[in-house]
C-alpha cells in the first residue's frame, strides 16, 4: 500500500509538472499563433498574396514587428496621436519610403526659384479652414507602389485654384504628369518637385482629366493625344516664403497649397488620428497638400493635410499635423517648402 500511495503522489506530480510546461509551451506558442492568424486576416482584408512561403514567413516577421510597434506607442501614456494597423503593415520602413516618399530637393536649395507672394499684406484670416466643406478639394486619391507624390500634390492643389476660378470640382490627371512632365527635377515614380509639376502645366496650356488620362501608378510613354486634352489652366505659381508657418497660414486661408514634409517615420506610416506631434525630421521626402487649418478643443493648433495613400492610411487618407512649434521650419519641415498655383 505504502508504495502505491507513493507511485501515486509520483504519478501526481509527475503530471502536474508535465501541466506546466505545457502550460507554459501554450503561453509561448499562443501569441505567434495570433499574430499568424491577424496576418491571414489582413492578408484577406488587403488582398495581398505572396510569391512563396518563404516571402510569406518574410513578410509575417515584418508585420509582427509592426504590430508590436503599433501597439506598444498606443499603449504608453501620453500619447497625443494614434497608430493603426494599415495595408503597409508588412513592409519595413525603408521599402516603405522607398516605394512612397519621391520628393526630389534639389542638392542646392537656393536654386529653388524666388517668387512673388501675392498673400503677404493679408490681414483677415479665418480662425479655421477646411477647403473640403468649400468643396475645393477632390477624393482621396492612392499613388500606389510609385514615388509620384509630387504630382498627386501639385494635381490636388490645381484642382482647388480651378474650384475656385471656375467654380467646377474637376479630378485631374496625375498620370500626365509621371508620363510626360519629365524634364528637370521631374522623373515620374522616381520622384519629383510640385514646382516643376505646376511649370509643366503651364507650359503645356492646361491638364487632362482624370477619366481621359487615368492613373496607372507605373512609368509609362506620354500619351500626346490625351495630353491635348487641357480640362484646366494655370498661369504660374508662388512660392511661400520659407520657414514661415505664419506665411503658410495667409495662403491656405486662401487655397489649398502643395506643402513637402519629411514623412520617413515610422510613426507617420502608420498614423491613424488625432494631432501628429512627431517623431520626424526636416528631410523633406513627400509632397502632401494643405487643405485647411483649425484648433482642437484642447486649444492644439493644426495643419488639414491630404494624402495620396488611400483611404485607410491616416485619418480616411488626412492627418492632422501640429501648427505653431517653436521651430521656425514647423513640424516635418510643412513650412520650408510650399507653394501654390495661380490662375
Amino acid at each position: 500500500m505504502m508504495a502505491s500511495s507513493l507511485e501515486t503522489k509520483f504519478i501526481a506530480a509527475a503530471l502536474i509538472v508535465l501541466g506546466m510546461w505545457a502550460s507554459q509551451a501554450a503561453s509561448r506558442t499562443l501569441p505567434e499563433a495570433s499574430i499568424s492568424e491577424r496576418h491571414e486576416q489582413w492578408m484577406a482584408r488587403y488582398g495581398r498574396v505572396y510569391k512563396n512561403i518563404a516571402e510569406k514567413e518574410r513578410r509575417l516577421m515584418i508585420f509582427k514587428e509592426n504590430v508590436e510597434f503599433i501597439e506598444s506607442f498606443n499603449s504608453a501614456e501620453n500619447r497625443p496621436y494614434k497608430l493603426s494597423i494599415n495595408e503597409f503593415a508588412d513592409q519595413t520602413n525603408e521599402e516603405f519610403k522607398a516605394s512612397r516618399n519621391g520628393l526630389k530637393m534639389p542638392s542646392n536649395r537656393k536654386s529653388l526659384k524666388t517668387t512673388s507672394f501675392k498673400y503677404e499684406n493679408v490681414t483677415a484670416i479665418p480662425t479655421s479652414m477646411d477647403w473640403r466643406k468649400k468643396g475645393a478639394v477632390t477624393p482621396i486619391k492612392d499613388q500606389g507602389q510609385c514615388g509620384s507624390c509630387w504630382a498627386f500634390s501639385t494635381i490636388a492643389a490645381t484642382e482647388g485654384i480651378t474650384k475656385l476660378t471656375t467654380g467646377k470640382l474637376i479630378s485631374l490627371s496625375e498620370q500626365e504628369l509621371v508620363d510626360c512632365d519629365i524634364g528637370g527635377e521631374d522623373a515620374g515614380c522616381e520622384g519629383g518637385l510640385m514646382e516643376d509639376g505646376f511649370e509643366f502645366i503651364v507650359k503645356n496650356k492646361g491638364i487632362a482629366t482624370e477619366s481621359t488620362y487615368p492613373y496607372k501608378a507605373t512609368d509609362g510613354t506620354c500619351n500626346t493625344k490625351e495630353e491635348a486634352s487641357r480640362a484646366a489652366k494655370i498661369k504660374g505659381y508662388e512660392n511661400v516664403p520659407a520657414n514661415s508657418e505664419k506665411a503658410l497660414l495667409k495662403a491656405v486661408a486662401n487655397q489649398p497649397s502643395s506643402v513637402s514634409i519629411d514623412a520617413s517615420g515610422a510613426a507617420f506610416q502608420f498614423y491613424s488620428s488625432e494631432v501628429f506631434t512627431g517623431d520626424c525630421g526636416t528631410d523633406l521626402d513627400h509632397g502632401v497638400t494643405a487643405v485647411g487649418y483649425g484648433t482642437t478643443a484642447d486649444g492644439t493648433k493644426y495643419w488639414l493635410v491630404k494624402n495620396s495613400w488611400g483611404t485607410s492610411w491616416g485619418d480616411e487618407g488626412y492627418i492632422m499635423m501640429q501648427r505653431d512649434i517653436e521651430a521656425k521650419e514647423g513640424l516635418c519641415g510643412i513650412a520650408m517648402d510650399s507653394s501654390y498655383p495661380t490662375a
